[in-house]
């Protein structure tokens, strides 16, 4: 674990991560939006992407998490949500990177942060919906034991579904 997580914590000089507030929902948005169109999917301000408006009360209030990698400069270069529900179940949300920004490890920080989060919610089953597009979130999910889920996603825009029990700390490392 890499430190409190509800507060910033600096993973080195050039970034942090922290806990994201309603005031972020502008350059989340830009984010999110921008590494969406990087591959050639649809934002949808209005619909799926409408959780961005208001980050306090859709991941927060349930007792989830949504963080935001921070520049040295300010900038928001990266996110992750986990909504948790009341069946027991958490959503893994939102983890999107700048493109200058991946490779360094930083998909992973923010699947552990998010994992450990739940872990400690009590929850036993996280599950995410992606596009195949993703080559490389979706290699970093199957390396932490996420396995590919036989039912059509809610998202209109996403093509796979994956589920990951949660085991103790120790037993869901990556497959090196």
């Amino acid at each position: 674990m890499y430190g409190n997580e509800h507060g910033a914590e600096s993973l080195s000089h050039s970034v942090k991560i922290r806990l994201a507030t309603n005031r972020d929902a502008p350059l989340i948005k830009q984010l999110v939006f921008s590494v969406l169109t990087e591959f050639g999917l649809t934002p949808d301000p209005e619909g799926l992407d409408e959780d961005l408006n208001d980050v306090e009360s859709t991941y927060l209030a349930s007792g989830g998490l949504f963080e935001v990698v921070e520049s040295g400069d300010g900038a928001i270069v990266g996110t992750a949500g986990l909504v948790i529900r009341t069946d027991g179940k958490a959503e893994l949300r939102k983890m999107y990177l700048r493109k200058d920004f991946r490779g360094r490890g930083l998909g992973r920080i923010l699947l552990e942060r998010m994992l450990n989060h739940a872990r400690a919610k009590g929850v036993r089953v996280v599950e995410l919906e992606t596009n195949s597009s993703l080559q490389s979130a979706v290699r970093l999910y199957r390396a932490y034991g996420f396995e590919l889920v036989n039912r059509a996603p809610i998202s209109w825009r996403c093509d796979q579904v994956y589920q990951l029990s949660l085991r103790p700390l120790d037993q869901n490392l990556p497959n090196q």
